[in-house]
């Protein structure tokens, strides 16, 4: 199998077999993202390549329930190339239960509501969607392309197709300064797109990055790591979902926390409060583990 680029996927993908359909990111302009100084160009690689793949995975893995397209937008490939993967997986893994990929907000606007359905009965369950903030000056400064307002109808589409959302949020990324704007614009738009899964990232800023540069030279003011854990308590007190699962537990946070939101809300609260309470460095993550 060729894995053709740089490979990322979600915590909860990690026993699912690993497909390269695009490389590098079709957005490539967020402030804070590795990606933006990387020399590795978006593309979208051949049914021809895909199947070789497919093919090779075929002849050494039985049984296989879940698939992950790798690749930061795959649902920007067009659509009557997905719908030749998804047969052709179907056709090769006939015990499959669920496809997953990260699809950003132009994609998922881009696609028809009857292809959104379509993928869904080939086995599309679920896509991971970078949110970010809900802050609407914050997605401005950032670069992310998009405004809230669109980030909640393309989830809003992805929902009416029956297809679950995993939302990405980034602790940290306004500063001090907006921090709790931040925190209090990111709980309203969770709460607009109810989330079946939402999770925490915390910021790391990457040499060479314009977010970097910013703070190298003085006009971004990073937060600590207990203000980023205030934050969260602050995005978490805000909450009012339906019935979402909450983690933290990427390797670029202080305090993984993880749970079922409304229920273990409180539990959460109690944590975090905990930790910014006591400023006990043993809870936490120490810097030098941290990672992207």
């Amino acid at each position: 199998m060729v894995f053709a680029g740089e490979i990322i996927r979600p915590p909860s993908e990690a026993e699912s077999l690993i497909i390269v359909v695009t490389t590098g990111c079709s957005h490539n302009k967020c402030t804070f993202c590795r990606n933006t100084i990387s020399k590795e160009k978006f593309g979208i690689r051949s049914f021809d390549e895909i199947r070789v793949d497919i093919d090779e995975a075929a002849g050494y893995l039985k049984g296989v329930k879940r698939v992950f397209f790798a690749g930061r937008d795959s649902l920007i490939t067009p659509f009557h190339k997905l719908e030749e993967i998804f047969l052709y997986i179907n056709h090769k893994f006939p015990t499959i239960e669920r496809i997953g990929m990260y699809a950003n907000v132009k994609s998922i606007l881009m696609k028809k509501p009857d292809e959104l359905k379509t993928l869904k009965e080939l086995g599309l369950g679920i896509v991971y969607i970078g949110v970010e903030t809900g802050d609407d000056e914050l997605l401005k400064k950032i670069r992310k392309g998009v405004n809230s307002e669109k980030i909640i109808r393309a989830s809003k589409k992805v929902s009416a197709a029956g297809i679950m959302k995993s939302v990405m949020i980034v602790l940290g990324l306004s500063g001090i300064e907006g921090s709790r704007s931040h925190a209090k614009k990111t709980s309203a738009i969770l709460n607009s797109i109810d989330p079946e899964y939402a999770s925490a990232l915390s910021l790391l800023l990457v040499p060479g990055t314009p977010l970097y540069l910013d703070w190298e030279g003085g006009a971004f003011n990073a937060c600590d790591k207990y203000q980023i854990l205030e934050e969260l308590y602050y995005i978490m007190s805000g909450l009012d979902l339906t019935d979402c699962f909450f983690s933290s537990n990427h390797a670029s946070n202080y305090l993984p926390i993880r749970g079922s939101v409304p229920g273990d809300k409180e539990r959460l609260l109690g944590l975090l409060e905990n930790a910014v309470e006591t400023r006990d460095d043993s809870l936490l993550r120490p810097e030098y583990l941290r990672a992207l």
